[in-house]
C-alpha cells in the first residue's frame, strides 16, 4: 500500500483552500492512503472554518494547523514535520489540480525511479483581467515532456511530489534543525529555491511530469504592469541571493563579481531595448523592461534590503 501526505499552507484564502480541498477529494487513485496536512499560517486563523467543514468529511485523514509567525518557511516545515507518511506532496492553496493528479505524479515516480517529480502550474485569469495579460503569457511556466530530468531552474514547491526522507536529511543539515526549508527566506521567497538547489547539490533524481497540471488562480491585482515589474524586480534579487548563497569564500567572491557585471550590462541593453520598441511595439518593450528590472533586482543585492513576499499586506505575493 502506497502512502503520502499532501501539506499545504494557507493565508487569508479560505474560498481557494475550500476549492483545493474539494479537488483532493475526488482524486481517482487505488491502493494509495492519503492524508492531508494544512498549516494556517494567519494568526486570525483564517482558515478555521473551512478546516472544521472539511475536517467532517476527511475525517482523521485531515491534519489542520495553526502558526501564527507569517513565515512561509515555518509554515512549510511545520506541515512536513506533522505528515507521517514517506512521500510528499506539497501544492498550494490557490491552486486545483486535475481528477488524476496524483495518479500521474505516482505513476511518472514509478517509472523513472524519481526522487522529485513536478508537474505544470498552469494561470486561471480572473474575469477582469485584460487581454494584453492573456496574450502575453506573464504568468506561463515552462513545460516539457513527461521523464525529462531537470534541475532546480525549474523546480519549485506547488505541485511536486518529494521523497521525504531526502527532505529529514536537508533537516539535518539545518543548523536550527527546523526542517528543509530556511527560515531566512521566509518572508522574502525562495525558501523553495534554495530547497531544490540542495536537492540537487545531493544528486536528487528530479523529473517532470506533464499529465498533472494544476490551475493557479491569478487575481485581479495581480494583472497589472506595476504588479510584473515588482515580480520581476524581486525574482532578480533572489535569484542573486539564492546563487550567492550557495558559494562561500573566494568562490562566492567571483560568482558576485561576474553576475553583477552581467547584470549590470544586461540591464542597460534591456532599458535601451524597451525605450527603442516603445514606440512601435509596447508589449514588446514592456517584456524588455521586464528584463530590466530582474537585472535591477539582481543588482540591488548589493545595496538594498531583501523585499519581503510574506507576511502582514505582502503575504499574497508568490515566487
Amino acid at each position: 500500500m502506497f502512502a503520502l501526505s499532501i501539506c499545504i499552507c494557507t493565508y487569508k484564502r479560505p474560498a481557494l483552500l475550500r476549492r483545493l480541498l474539494q479537488a483532493i477529494l475526488t482524486q481517482t487513485l487505488r491502493n494509495v492512503v492519503v492524508e492531508v496536512v494544512v498549516v494556517d499560517n494567519d494568526q486570525e486563523q483564517s482558515a478555521a472554518t473551512v478546516l472544521h467543514e472539511m475536517q467532517a468529511i476527511f475525517g482523521n485523514r485531515l491534519k489542520a494547523l495553526n502558526l501564527a509567525n507569517s513565515n512561509i518557511s515555518l509554515a512549510r516545515n511545520a506541515a512536513i514535520a506533522a505528515a507521517s507518511s514517506p512521500w510528499i506532496v506539497m501544492i498550494d492553496d490557490d491552486e486545483v489540480p486535475v481528477a488524476d493528479w496524483l495518479a500521474q505524479l505516482l505513476k511518472v515516480q514509478a517509472s523513472e525511479q524519481a526522487d522529485v517529480v513536478f508537474a505544470p502550474v498552469l494561470p486561471e485569469y480572473a474575469v477582469s483581467t485584460p487581454q494584453w495579460i492573456r496574450e502575453g503569457g506573464y504568468f506561463d511556466r515552462r513545460r516539457l515532456p513527461t521523464g525529462t530530468r531537470i534541475d532546480h531552474r525549474d523546480a519549485r514547491s506547488g505541485n511536486v511530489l518529494v521523497r521525504r526522507s531526502l527532505l529529514q536529511s536537508l533537516t539535518e543539515a539545518q543548523q536550527d534543525g527546523l526542517g528543509p526549508f530556511d527560515p531566512a527566506f521566509g518572508t522574502t521567497g525562495g525558501e523553495d529555491s534554495m530547497l531544490f538547489r540542495r536537492l540537487d547539490h545531493m544528486g536528487a533524481a528530479m523529473v517532470w511530469c506533464d499529465e498533472a497540471p494544476a490551475d493557479e488562480y491569478i487575481p485581479a491585482e495581480r494583472a497589472s504592469a506595476k504588479w510584473l515589474l515588482q515580480r520581476s524586480y524581486r525574482t532578480g534579487q533572489l535569484f542573486m541571493r539564492t546563487e550567492l548563497a550557495m558559494q562561500t569564500g573566494i568562490k562566492k567572491l567571483s560568482a558576485a563579481l561576474i553576475l553583477s557585471a552581467r547584470a549590470g550590462l544586461q540591464f542597460i541593453l534591456a532599458l535601451l531595448f524597451a525605450l527603442l520598441l516603445l514606440p512601435f511595439k509596447a508589449l514588446r518593450s514592456f517584456s524588455w523592461l521586464r528584463v530590466a528590472a530582474s537585472q535591477l533586482g539582481k543588482l540591488s543585492y548589493f545595496w538594498g534590503k531583501a523585499s519581503h513576499a510574506y507576511g502582514n499586506a505582502n503575504q499574497e505575493a508568490k515566487n
